[in-house]
């Protein structure tokens, strides 16, 4: 009997973290357009009060985010596919090619951040360090 508690405790448990992931939408228009999907949130169990979430951002050939921040979170941005180019604090934007990353400090502006390529996708993980009540890990420029 104890054991079908655990397994039930678990499973509510797993239920309540994947509620609780950004569900995957696109932003943008037809043509530039990115899709954020959820990969995983846990909270850092040396850092009480701090969250890592993670969220995988897919661009079709061309496609771009609009400019926005991200709160009070520390970011770390790792290329999986293709190649972004990306500049924060209206820098000079730069090309991250597979396998390379950039960090955003709390408070940054992502001023750029769009596939470079107008021909291949592009696939970035980006990684929050946050508060663990943050909710708004994307806030995005108003149009």
């Amino acid at each position: 009997m104890n054991s079908i508690k655990t397994l039930l405790a678990a499973s509510i448990a797993a239920v309540s973290v994947l509620c609780a992931l950004p569900s995957a939408h696109a932003h943008g228009t037809d043509n530039a357009l990115e899709t954020i999907a959820p990969a995983f949130k846990t909270p850092i169990a040396n850092v009480p009060g701090k969250t890592m979430t993670a969220l995988v951002v897919d661009y079709k050939p061309g496609g771009k985010s609009r400019p926005h921040r991200h709160g009070d979170a520390f970011v770390v941005a790792y290329v999986l596919q293709g190649e972004i180019r990306s500049a924060v604090n209206g820098g000079e934007p730069r090309v991250y090619h597979a396998g390379e990353s950039w960090t955003e400090a709390p408070g940054d502006h992502h001023t750029d951040s769009e596939n470079a390529s107008s021909t291949k996708p592009a696939k970035l993980l980006a990684i929050f360090v946050a508060a663990d009540d943050d909710k708004d890990l994307v806030i995005w420029d108003k149009k």
